[in-house]
């Protein structure tokens, strides 16, 4: 089967505007994609994948006249957080299956729109707000492994440091851990600053199969392994609040498909939706020891690695939801391509991006190459 390379990349700013309509973000940076590739026009799009959680109909076919395409295939992609990189993996079987050669990835949502707060699922009890899902794992994550509050507002503290050299960022401001200690407490070991906060955004990538590649660019990034996990919808499936499970499948398959270890992963964007979220993510993934994640990632604020979230993450860019796992895709293949500017990770070649929903109970764990 043929490889598969993002050729293209396009952001649009995260922010709290909602005057623009959801077409009007997927078609700005649907543009700005094409126009990073090299004679790379509509009308050689094969495929277009929209990721959003608005209830707007028919968007993948919109998209796709607003830019002159006439693919095969346009249709859109909700599954809550994680439909940007899950829209990616639909570009890209398509073009495995040999059904397109170049697939249209774009993703956009406004801060108030849908999919923030999943009722369906009544393990959540009365109150079925994100930050409540958080608080569980934040206690049950401090109490196992002895993480204290310093230690989780050091962790937002660098989310918020780092976001201050990405342009797209929600806000560029500062904080100190002492800050972030000092904000609002809006649930048991979870404060404002620890949050991402929703925001309007999108962003978008082109996909094309290695008989193609070329035409478009000269540094392709290739996508060499992805990994999937769904446990279900409800919360419970998780077997413990102190780790991200699928997490930790989704990265076993996207290692062993890209024959990679997880000590070899340069750059990681992973999906802090709160700041407790990161080193239990990294430690399920195996970049971090188990208890170890908030050490090392205190450790990276303390030196200014940059190697998880250099964008700032979630918690330091925004969270506009279906544009998030492109945003986050984005990111690492510019790093790959080493065009990620002032955010750049010194010899980042190999990437990954995790990508979840639903209190971790959703994962998509995507490996990438230069």
């Amino acid at each position: 089967m043929t490889r598969v390379a993002i050729v293209g990349t396009g952001m649009g700013r995260f922010s709290k505007d909602s005057d623009e309509g959801i077409e009007s973000l997927l078609v700005g940076a649907s543009k700005s994609a094409l126009d990073s590739a090299r004679n790379l026009a509509g009308r050689d799009i094969d495929g277009v994948m929209v990721s959003t959680n608005a209830h707007d109909s028919y968007l993948g076919a919109i998209l796709a006249e607003s830019i002159g395409a006439k693919p095969g295939v346009a249709q859109t992609v909700e599954s809550l957080c994680v439909s940007g990189t899950n829209a990616l993996v639909s570009g890209y079987a398509h073009i495995r299956a040999g059904l397109a050669d170049t697939v249209l990835v774009a993703g956009a949502d406004t801060f108030d729109g849908p999919g923030r707060v999943f009722e369906w699922d009544s393990s959540r009890g009365d109150d079925p707000r994100p930050v409540m899902w958080a608080s569980r794992f934040a206690e049950s994550y401090k109490t196992k492994y002895g993480v204290s509050d310093e230690q989780t507002a050091t962790i937002a503290a660098r989310a918020h440091k780092n976001a201050r050299s990405n342009p797209d960022a929600y806000v560029h401001n500062a904080y100190t851990p002492q800050q972030v200690l000092d904000s609002k407490l809006v649930a048991p070991s979870i404060r404002l600053l620890e949050c991402s906060r929703a925001c309007t955004g999108s962003a978008s990538l082109i996909l094309a199969s290695e008989r193609v590649a070329s035409r478009y660019t000269d540094s392709p990034v290739w996508v060499s392994g992805i990994g999937q996990s769904t446990l279900g919808a409800s919360m419970t499936n998780n077997k413990s609040f102190h780790d991200i499970e699928s997490a930790g499948l989704a990265a076993t398959e996207a290692l062993r498909t890209a024959g990679v270890g997880a000590s070899e992963i340069d750059v990681a964007e992973v999906h802090d939706a709160f700041s407790v979220c990161e080193p239990m993510i990294i430690e399920s993934i195996g970049i971090a020891p188990l208890g170890g994640g908030a050490a090392a990632l205190c450790d990276m604020y303390g030196t200014s690695d940059r190697m998880i979230n250099p964008r700032g993450g979630i918690v330091g860019a925004g969270h506009p939801l279906g544009a998030t796992g492109i945003a986050q895709a984005v990111h690492v293949a510019r790093q790959v391509a080493g065009t990620a500017d002032a955010a750049q990770v010194d010899s980042a070649h190999i990437g990954l991006v995790h990508n979840m929903a639903a209190a971790g109970t959703s994962s998509t764990v995507v490996v990438l190459r230069s």
